[in-house]
């Protein structure tokens, strides 16, 4: 009997052969710093944070992942243990694949080794933009940029709204600055129509200014805090 021909849309949507989907509330921990990993995860809805606790205590959160996003795929590199936690930030619901599985299809299925690769690929480029943006800008820059990314705007192109309800603290923590220096900068950011606070955080295409240029009139008062 022929076997069927692969679809990826079915494949990431249902659960079967090494594939569980559960739904996650706003809070709740999809794995822990130190757990076992043996399992990727592909986000079909909702947003998360990853972070790091430190061995002084300290917690800071490393990345952000959304919808269509995989993360925990650490384990297909010999990764034991995982290297942080996860954790809703949204509702989720969130695709878990083990590991065999994952291997297999990766193996298998060239159109899902594509999507996979072009993730990776994409991430890889992310974290070489973040480490440049780390060393080099601002953290009024840096705030900007990581808003309109939290806003999907490469994609867009257009005023979105930020869905995850993300903290002050956890924003400076992001950026490596002050609570105090976020609020003012996103103060500053709305008086000039960047941004929107309407119940929800919504971005503009407009804050690409403060990432692309070094405009007086927009940086009037700040200093330079690096």
């Amino acid at each position: 009997m022929k076997a069927k021909p692969f679809d990826l849309e079915v494949f990431l949507s249902k659960a079967d052969g090494g594939r569980t989907i559960t739904q996650y509330r706003n809070g709740q921990v999809i794995y822990s710093q130190a757990e076992p990993a043996d399992a990727v995860f592909y986000i079909r809805s909702g947003e998360c944070k990853v972070t790091v606790l430190c061995g002084q205590g300290k917690e800071a959160v490393v990345a952000l992942h959304r919808k269509e996003e995989f993360f925990g795929e650490g384990c297909l590199n010999g990764q034991s243990r995982r290297l942080s936690t996860v954790t809703a930030m949204t509702e989720c619901e969130i695709m878990r694949i083990e590991k065999a599985a994952m291997v297999r299809v990766l193996h298998d299925e060239p159109k899902f080794s594509e999507l996979f690769i072009a993730y990776l690929l994409a991430r890889t480029a992310r974290v070489e933009s973040d480490l440049v943006d780390q060393l080099f800008n601002s953290s009024e820059k840096r705030l900007a940029r990581l808003l309109l990314l939290m806003a999907n705007f490469a994609k867009e192109e257009k005023a979105e709204p930020v869905i995850a309800k993300i903290s002050q603290e956890t924003l400076a923590d992001m950026i490596g600055t002050t609570r105090s220096r976020v609020s003012v900068f996103m103060n500053k950011f709305r008086k000039l129509g960047f941004i929107d606070y309407n119940g929800d955080l919504v971005v503009h295409s407009s804050l690409l200014n403060v990432v692309l240029h070094d405009n007086p009139a927009i940086r009037s008062g700040d200093q330079k805090d690096e």
